[in-house]
């Protein structure tokens, strides 16, 4: 086998610190290093410049820093018809899907991760907050040793196939050590403050992005009882759990989402926080993503899940497979649990993959119907 300073590392590098520094340690490591900034989604701020052209300035000036050659590829064709396209579909129906989970199978470990290879790349790395081991013959996603920056729930959907040739040189760190070797090494994204937010929004109003592509369709805002209490925008703009942009005010305790009606272009609310209706013991779950290939078991199989990024695990029990339908119980009720969102499962550190929620199970307060969305 080839020694390190023999291969040749791919860094996707997307203007950040995060892929910055990973590109410093693969260089550090003795490979030999090429920068790859990847263009997925094209349009010009209030000035008439592309504002990923903005991101890429601070990629040429860190890997000129580094004295690593570079390469911009443009994947925006392919970033429009596999994941663009797909959470539009999703929205106009009603669901809030999470793109970034799709753009990390589709995009960046798949078309960004063949680029690599093509160019004659043995690996490619990414700053991810996340690890990758191989044992027993086959290759495992862990998380991150941040736990407030692990990026474990966003990648369970890659394929062990990918593992094999993937590297995440950050996933051991924590972020204030990162910046600080960053800085150490005047390293020219060194301050530059996070990304945040979805992929091709970023930091812009969520409503206010959409709308550019699709209608608006009013509704009522209804209570479980048939109250109608106000007027919404469109049932895809808002999410279990959501207080604010309802603009419903008056007296008691907040108003929150409680759920959704597509048939009927129906919110449901409900005052309070801790409103029952908000919670649930159990759901289910459809297209299934296991980093191994093959589905953990025997059942029922215990482990932990988040229904959402950033949430602590949470114990569960993966009840049931039947037809490609995945069935959970919950140790604890979870609040505010969402379709078309992702829950991901856990053994300890290891990520063994995960599923859509197709529909949380009947809360006590709803007996019995369905506040799916």
């Amino acid at each position: 086998m080839a020694s390190a300073k023999q291969e040749t590392v791919v860094v996707a590098m997307s203007g950040g610190v995060d892929s910055s520094v990973t590109a410093l340690l693969m260089k550090q490591q003795g490979y030999r290093v090429i920068g790859m900034f990847m263009k997925n989604w094209e349009e010009k701020d209030e000035s008439g410049i592309c504002r990923s052209s903005h991101e890429l300035a601070d990629v040429i000036r860190v890997c000129d820093q580094l004295e690593i050659p570079y390469y911009s590829v443009n994947f925006v064709k392919e970033y429009q018809e596999n994941v663009f396209s797909h959470f539009l579909k999703e929205f106009e129906q009603g669901f809030t899907p999470n793109p970034d989970i799709l753009c990390n199978r589709e995009i960046k470990f798949k078309v960004l991760l063949a680029k690599a290879l093509e160019i004659g790349g043995d690996f490619l790395a990414t700053g991810h907050y996340c690890r990758s081991e191989y044992t027993q013959g086959k290759w495992q996603l862990l998380k991150g040793v941040d736990p407030e920056k692990d990026q474990s729930y966003f990648l369970y959907a890659i394929s062990n196939k990918a593992l094999e040739k993937v590297q995440f040189p950050i996933g051991g760190m924590l972020k204030k050590d990162l910046r600080a070797l960053a800085h150490s090494h005047g390293l020219a994204t060194s301050a530059k403050k996070d990304s945040t937010g979805i992929c091709f929004i970023g930091e812009r109003n969520f409503k206010n992005f959409l709308s550019q592509y699709i209608a608006y369709n009013p509704g009522n805002f209804e209570t479980l009882e048939g109250q109608v209490i106000g007027q919404h925008d469109g049932v895809a703009y808002y999410t279990p759990g959501q207080r604010k942009g309802m603009g419903i005010g008056g007296p008691g305790d907040a108003w929150y989402v409680l759920g959704k009606d597509i048939a009927r272009n129906v919110v449901y609310v409900g005052q309070g926080a801790l409103h029952p209706a908000l919670y649930c013991d159990e759901l289910t779950a459809v297209e299934m993503s296991w980093i191994s290939g093959i589905a953990p078991g025997p059942l029922p199989y215990r482990c932990t899940c988040k229904v959402r990024y950033r949430q602590t695990d949470q114990e569960c029990e993966i009840v049931s497979i039947e037809s490609g339908c995945l069935r959970v119980r919950f140790a604890t009720p979870q609040r505010a649990v969402s379709p078309r969102q992702s829950i991901v499962f856990y053994q300890g550190d290891v990520c063994l993959g995960g599923a859509i929620i197709d529909e949380p199970g009947p809360s006590y307060y709803s007996q019995g119907r369905s506040l799916r969305t």
